[in-house]
C-alpha cells in the first residue's frame, strides 16, 4: 500500500507568497515548511530594512547635492542589478551545490521562555518582651493594686503583639508555600517543555538522517526531496520567482523540471537618471526595448543552464542521467488581458555531455541551442513551445482516466490493449494530426515485426515530406535499439522524419541517439496529450498492465 503524502501550506501575507510543500515524511515536510517561512521572514526583514533606509535617505536628500547623489544612486542601482542578472550563470560556478546533510540538522539549544524569581518573603523579628516591661514608679510601690494592673496590662500587650506576629508569620509561610508551589509548577512545565523541545529536535534530525539514508539508496521520493533542496538553496535576487515542480523517472534516471521563470519586469529599465534644477525633480531615461528584450532572453537561457548545472553538480549518487528543463512564464496576455502560463523553452541534457561543457566561457543562447533546446528565437515574445517531456501531475506511471475511441470503453487500459488495436489507434491519431495540416496518412499492414505502422505525407515545402510512424505498446522503458531501428527505417524508406510513440518512457541513451537526428520520441504522456488535442480521451496504467501480463 502506498505511503501517505503529507502536505503543508506556507503563507507570507506581507510578501503575498504562498507555497504548498508535500512529501512522504511528515517531519521533513514540517522542517522544510519551517525553513521556507524563515527564509521569507528574512526576505521581508531585508525589504523592510531597505524601505527604512530609503525613507531615511529620502529625508536627507533635501538640497541639490543630495538630489544629484540620489539620481546617481538610481542609475547605479539599476546598472548594478543588471550586472547581477548578467552574471546569474557565473555566480553558481563559484558555489558548491551539493547538500551537506549535517548542515540540515537542528543544533539549537533550549532556552527557558520565562524568568524565574526564586525570592521568598522574610519573617519580621518577634516582639521584644523587654519593650513591654511596665515602668513602676514610687506610687506603684506604695499602691500594690495599681502596680499589679500595670504588670497585667503589659503582659496583655506583649501577648497581643506576639499573637499578631505569629499571624504574620503564618501568612508569610502560606505565601511562601504558594510561591514555592507555583515555582515548582513553573519548573515542572519548563522541564516538560525542555524534554519536548529536545524530543522534537531529535525526531527532526532523525527524520533528516533517515531521508539521507533513503537518498543514498536512490529512493525516488528521496531523490526528489534532495533535488528540491538543491534548487531551494540556489540564491537569486529577492524579486525573482522561485517555484518549480519536479518529476523523477527511476527506471530511466530522468529528472523533469517544470521551472517558473521570472517575467520581463525583473529587468531594470533605467539607463540614466539626472536631477533637473529647473523643475526640482529627477528625470530618468530608459534602455531601448530591444536591449531589455536581449537582456531578458539571455537571463532565461542562463537560468536554464544554471538549473541543469546545479542538479548535476549536486548529484552525489549518480541518480540523474538526464535533466529535462521546461521553462514557464506567467504573464498578462495582450489579446485577452488574462494571466496565462506559457512554456517558452524546453531543453534536455545528459550528464555525460553536460559535464563536458565549460560554462564559464559559453554564450548561454548558443549553449542552449547546442543542447538542441526548443524555444523561439525571441523568448520575450512568449511563443509557446511543447515541452520535450511533461510532468505527470499525479504519478509518473499513472495518468488520469480518459476514454479512447467510441468503440473502446474507458475501462480499457491502452498499455494492455490488443497490440493490433493499439497500432490502429496510433494510425488514427496521426491521421487526424496530419490532415489538419493538409497532409495524408496511408496506413500500412498492421504487424508485430517492428516495421512501419503508418506513412504520413506533409505537403509543407519547408518542414514537410515523407514521415514514417512506429508504435510501441510497452510497459517497460524503450531502449536505444528501437530508436536505431527507426533511424534505419527512415533511411530505407527515404523519409524526412520518423516518429516513435510508446505507452511508456525512453531511456537517456534513446534521447541521446535521437538528439541530432530527424526523430521525434513521444512517450505515454505525449500520446495522451495528442489524443486530448483531437478531442479524444484515454487512460494509461503501466502498473496494471504489468500485473495483467504476469497473470497470463
Amino acid at each position: 500500500m502506498a505511503s501517505p503524502t503529507y502536505r503543508a501550506e506556507v503563507f507570507h501575507p506581507e510578501l503575498k507568497l504562498h507555497r504548498v510543500i508535500t512529501g512522504k515524511d511528515q517531519l521533513v515536510v514540517y522542517s522544510k515548511a519551517h525553513e521556507q517561512k524563515r527564509r521569507w521572514d528574512d526576505q521581508w526583514k531585508k525589504i523592510q530594512e531597505i524601505e527604512r533606509k530609503n525613507c531615511e535617505r529620502n529625508q536627507k536628500l533635501a538640497h541639490e547635492d543630495q538630489m544629484l547623489e540620489k539620481a546617481r544612486a538610481i542609475a547605479d542601482e539599476a546598472a548594478s542589478k543588471r550586472e547581477v542578472i548578467r552574471r546569474i550563470l557565473q555566480h553558481t560556478l563559484s558555489v558548491n551545490d551539493q547538500i551537506d546533510w549535517k548542515s540540515l540538522y537542528d543544533y539549537s539549544e533550549f532556552t527557558a521562555p520565562r524568568q524565574i524569581d526564586p525570592h521568598y518573603l522574610e519573617f519580621e523579628a518577634p516582639p521584644n518582651e523587654a519593650a513591654y516591661t511596665p515602668v513602676i514608679g514610687m506610687i506603684d510601690f506604695l499602691i500594690p493594686p495599681l502596680r499589679k494592673r500595670k504588670i497585667e496590662f503589659a503582659k496583655r500587650e506583649y501577648q497581643a503583639a506576639m499573637d499578631r506576629w505569629k499571624a504574620a508569620v503564618a501568612e508569610v509561610e502560606e505565601k511562601n508555600k504558594r510561591k514555592q508551589n507555583a515555582l515548582q509548577d513553573v519548573l515542572t512545565k519548563i522541564n516538560s517543555e525542555r524534554e519536548a523541545f529536545y524530543r522534537d529536535r531529535d525526531a527532526r534530525n532523525k527524520a533528516i538522517e533517515k531521508q539521507a539514508v533513503l537518498y543514498f539508496d536512490k529512493d525516488p521520493e528521496a531523490v526528489l526531496e534532495y533535488c528540491d533542496l538543491v534548487l531551494s538553496k540556489s540564491e537569486y535576487p529577492s524579486d525573482f520567482v522561485k517555484e518549480w515542480e519536479l518529476s523523477y523517472v527511476q527506471e530511466t534516471s530522468i529528472l523533469i523540471v517544470d521551472y517558473e521563470l521570472p517575467p520581463p519586469t525583473v529587468i531594470p529599465r533605467t539607463k540614466d537618471a539626472k536631477f533637473a534644477k529647473s523643475r526640482g525633480e529627477i528625470s530618468t531615461t530608459e534602455l531601448p526595448e530591444s536591449k531589455i528584450n536581449e537582456i531578458y532572453d539571455d537571463l532565461l537561457y542562463q537560468i536554464c543552464l544554471r538549473t541543469i548545472h546545479e542538479l548535476f553538480e549536486a548529484d552525489l549518487i549518480g541518480a540523474i542521467a538526464m535533466v529535462v528543463f521546461n521553462g514557464y512564464v506567467s504573464s498578462i496576455s495582450g489579446s485577452t488581458g488574462n494571466l496565462v502560463r506559457t512554456c517558452v523553452m524546453s531543453a534536455q541534457a545528459s550528464k555525460e555531455e553536460f559535464i563536458q561543457i565549460n560554462l564559464a566561457n559559453v554564450i548561454p543562447k548558443e549553449c542552449f541551442k547546442g543542447l538542441k533546446g526548443v524555444g523561439s528565437s525571441k523568448l520575450h515574445g512568449m511563443a509557446p513551445v511543447p515541452p520535450i517531456l511533461r510532468i505527470d501531475k499525479s504519478d509518473s506511471r499513472i495518468v488520469e482516466a480518459y476514454s479512447v475511441i467510441e468503440s473502446v470503453d474507458d475501462s480499457i487500459n491502452l498499455a494492455s490493449m490488443d497490440w493490433e488495436d493499439f497500432e490502429h489507434l496510433i494510425r488514427e491519431v496521426f491521421a487526424a494530426e496530419f490532415s489538419s495540416y493538409g497532409g495524408e496518412v496511408h496506413v500500412t499492414r498492421a504487424s508485430r515485426d517492428g516495421g512501419v505502422d503508418a506513412i504520413a505525407f506533409d505537403p509543407d515545402p519547408i518542414r514537410g515530406g515523407k514521415i514514417v510512424i512506429q508504435a510501441k505498446r510497452y510497459t517497460g522503458s524503450v531502449d536505444v535499439g528501437a530508436v536505431r531501428d527507426l533511424y534505419g527505417t527512415i533511411q530505407h524508406e527515404g523519409a524526412t522524419k520518423g516518429i516513435l510513440v510508446t505507452t511508456s518512457n525512453y531511456g537517456p541513451d534513446a534521447y541521446k541517439f535521437a538528439k541530432d537526428k530527424p526523430i521525434a520520441l513521444l512517450n505515454g504522456a505525449n500520446l495522451l496529450h495528442l489524443l486530448e488535442k483531437h478531442g479524444r480521451r484515454a487512460r494509461i496504467d503501466l502498473k496494471e498492465a504489468k500485473q495483467q501480463m504476469a497473470q497470463q
